[in-house]
């Protein structure tokens, strides 16, 4: 049923009006959430999509999991595919709800971010260099 839904959505492909970039990012990458360090790579991607700010993309092996709670928020982006979210709670029991979102089987064109997990600038500090 599942996979019916998705194929029933409008699937769009990265063109001169709506471009999607993916570029290894080439610099440290931190990520804090209050206060913690939640992730840290040497091989985030820089995902650069439309007029959107770049959004840095890192491997989810690199990301402290034992922070990571899985929520069933989902959404749907016509570019990249059904996303999934993640919760981060850190040791002080502040929780973060939906922070970080990755996409687990994307779309052809952004096939790169597999694997990978992306977190809200506004509400994490992430540092690049």
């Amino acid at each position: 049923m599942a996979s019916a839904a998705r194929a029933a959505r409008a699937v769009k492909v990265p063109d001169a009006t709506h471009p999607i970039a993916i570029s290894p990012t080439g610099a440290h990458v931190t990520v804090r959430v209050g206060g913690v360090t939640v992730a840290e790579s040497d091989n985030a991607l820089s995902l650069a999509e439309a007029s959107y700010p770049v959004v840095q993309y890192i491997p989810i092996a690199d990301v402290d999991q034992s922070l990571l709670r899985r929520t069933d928020s989902q959404t749907y982006c016509p570019y990249k595919g059904d996303a999934s979210y993640y919760s981060v709670q850190t040791p002080d029991g502040q929780t973060e709800t939906d922070l970080i979102w990755t996409y687990e089987q994307p779309y052809e064109a952004v096939a790169e971010i597999a694997g990978h997990v992306a977190f809200y600038a506004g509400r994490a500090q992430v540092t690049v260099g």
